[in-house]
């Protein structure tokens, strides 16, 4: 079993295209939703969120856990696959920013910006894992605290998302910059809104890299992919509220079939 991990609804976004890519193996989706949003937390409380909920997916029996936030890969995801496994040595925890900085590297881009969490900004990780690959690109960096509780809220078109979008982008828009990382994976929900305000810009993102970057783990590591169940089952937790997490998720149509599926109260917290 895969599991898709996000301090909220955010990376739905990331699971909507895994769901579509490998229709016939397992998932669950984990969204730490009592305790959203990560981005403004201190890196050692992030760290250690996301290593109780990444523990909780092993002891589900996934296999694989992919952080479909972020904000948990740039503070947590070092330490924790450095760090005793979980889940055993068999177990792997891969991220979603490293594939997305490798893409942006690729393109070719002079000049990048990242609107990401405070937490994602401060680290730094975009710059540090772009500049590995091309340490030519100029990387201006936007921290927006305010588009995931936003977000989260279910006020993608109140007049405060729009007032949030500008302010942000202003930074961007003065440089010209024309390749915008989108480095939270909340962020595609208001995908149509950035391109809006910035309509020449090419847009970075976790769900349209991410399918393509497992797929080619998998290719590499099929010692790994041979032991994931393949059921087609899916299974979708919240430390929220579970009435709100299903509410969102069919608003949104982020059900991968036309039957919701029950959304379950981790007892995590």
């Amino acid at each position: 079993m895969i599991g898709v991990f996000d301090s909220g609804y955010g990376g739905l976004t990331v699971f909507r295209e895994l769901d579509k890519k490998f229709p016939k193996y397992d998932f669950i989706y984990f969204g730490d939703n009592a305790r959203a949003p990560y981005g403004s937390r201190s890196s050692e409380t992030i760290y250690q969120y996301t290593e109780e909920c990444v523990d909780w997916l092993f002891r589900e029996r996934c296999r694989l856990v992919i952080l479909a936030c972020n904000t948990a890969a740039a503070a947590a995801l070092r330490r924790i696959q450095k760090g005793p496994p979980a889940g055993g040595p068999e177990r792997k925890v891969l991220g979603v920013l490293i594939p997305v900085a490798e893409a942006v590297a690729a393109s070719k881009a002079h000049t990048v910006g990242i609107l990401a969490t405070e937490a994602t900004v401060k680290s730094e990780a975009y710059i540090r894992e772009i500049h590995k690959i091309s340490p030519d690109i100029k990387i201006i960096q936007q921290a927006a605290p305010l588009l995931v509780p936003l977000i989260e809220a279910a006020m993608i078109y109140h007049s405060d998302m729009s007032r949030a979008l500008k302010k942000y982008l202003n930074p961007f828009k003065t440089e010209s910059i024309q390749n915008i990382v989108l480095g939270c994976t909340h962020y595609p929900f208001i995908k149509h809104l950035i391109q809006a305000e910035m309509p020449d810009a090419k847009i970075f993102d976790s769900p349209s890299t991410i399918p393509a970057a497992l797929e080619n783990y998998f290719s590499r590591h099929p010692e790994i992919e041979q032991k994931l169940s393949k059921n087609g089952a899916r299974r979708y937790i919240t430390t929220g509220n579970p009435e709100n997490f299903e509410k969102f998720v069919r608003e949104n149509d982020l059900f991968p079939t036309a039957t919701s599926p029950r959304v379950e109260k981790c007892p995590l917290i």
